[in-house]
């Protein structure tokens, strides 16, 4: 069993940057992809970036640029750095868990999903 706790969102204006940290229990981690995804209201839930057990990564190609994942296996955590926010960022992400990175883009093959961490960027 995997639980996954988001934290560092909040209120930006457009311009501005964070760091979303999402802190993982369990002592399997390391073996998993590890994703972000986010949902703005009214619309459905959407991948932004992962990372592989290895180290790789991929992006949504609306956030490429602009946002960075990294993931540190000894913290259990795993980050992703917004950069030169935009109003449309505005939503909830969520961090998830997979066995495997490629199925995860599709939203697919998840394990675990934390609760959620509001974004919200003002004009």
């Amino acid at each position: 069993q995997v639980q996954l706790v988001e934290s560092g969102g909040g209120l930006v204006q457009a311009g501005g940057s964070l760091r979303l940290s999402c802190a993982a229990s369990g002592r399997t981690f390391s073996s998993y992809a590890m994703g972000w995804f986010r949902q703005a209201p009214g619309k459905e839930r959407e991948f932004v970036a992962a990372i592989s057990w290895s180290g790789g990564s991929t992006y949504a190609d609306s956030v490429k640029g602009r946002f960075t994942i990294s993931r540190d296996d000894a913290k259990n955590t795993v980050y992703l750095q917004i950069n030169s926010l935009k109003p449309d960022d505005t939503a909830v992400y969520y961090c998830a868990a997979a066995r495997r990175l490629a199925p995860m883009v599709g939203g697919h093959g998840i394990h675990y999903w934390g609760q959620g961490t509001q974004v919200t960027v003002s004009s």
